[in-house]
């Protein structure tokens, strides 16, 4: 399952695909049916990444890919708007060790409603793209050459500088020795 680049924001319902990043935020289009284009500034609104989204467990965090992974192989999966009490009981399916006290319903609710946008995707059913493999540092390989005889012409002082200028130029590389 593919969520990369699928982002939920803070007040906004439904799912976003990140198409492209500027210098404060990102420009998001919804994965509903009208296609909506929004500019997210991030020093204003609180994006969240699916496929960093993680649920408290009892003993270590569950991601949000695994949770919809196990979703995937039931039979059904109740609405969003069911009671609390059936959403329960679907987390205990799919996420047997989550933190019952920590995992509020409407939690629940948001990520069965996300489940249900993101199930008839392609990208539901795609592999991840294969993580960026740490490149080996290339090695520069030094060759030796015979130094090319140059004339070099003697350097010209520019002329007119006052007493003043000279007197900063010196204090300039004074500075920068210490």
């Amino acid at each position: 399952m593919n969520l990369r680049g699928i982002v939920a924001v803070a007040g906004k319902p439904g799912l976003w695909k990140a198409l492209a990043q500027n210098k404060t935020g990102f420009i998001l289009e919804s994965l509903d049916v009208q296609k909506i284009k929004l500019v997210v500034n991030l020093s204003t609104a609180k994006i969240a990444a699916l496929d960093e989204i993680t649920i408290f467990g009892d003993e270590e965090d569950i991601r949000l890919v695994d949770i919809f992974e196990r979703m995937k192989t039931l039979k059904s999966v109740p609405d969003a708007k069911a009671d609390g009490k059936v959403l329960r009981q679907l987390f205990r399916e799919v996420a047997a060790d989550h933190d019952e006290e920590k995992v509020y319903a409407s939690d629940m609710k948001k990520i069965v409603s996300w489940y249900h946008i993101m199930k008839d995707m392609p990208l539901f059913s795609e592999e991840p793209p294969a993580e960026v493999a740490a490149e080996e540092p290339v090695k520069e390989e030094v060759v030796a050459t015979a130094p090319a005889e140059e004339k070099k012409e003697p350097k010209k002082e520019k002329k007119g500088k006052k007493e003043g200028e000279e007197k900063k130029e010196e204090a300039k590389v004074v500075k920068t020795k210490k």
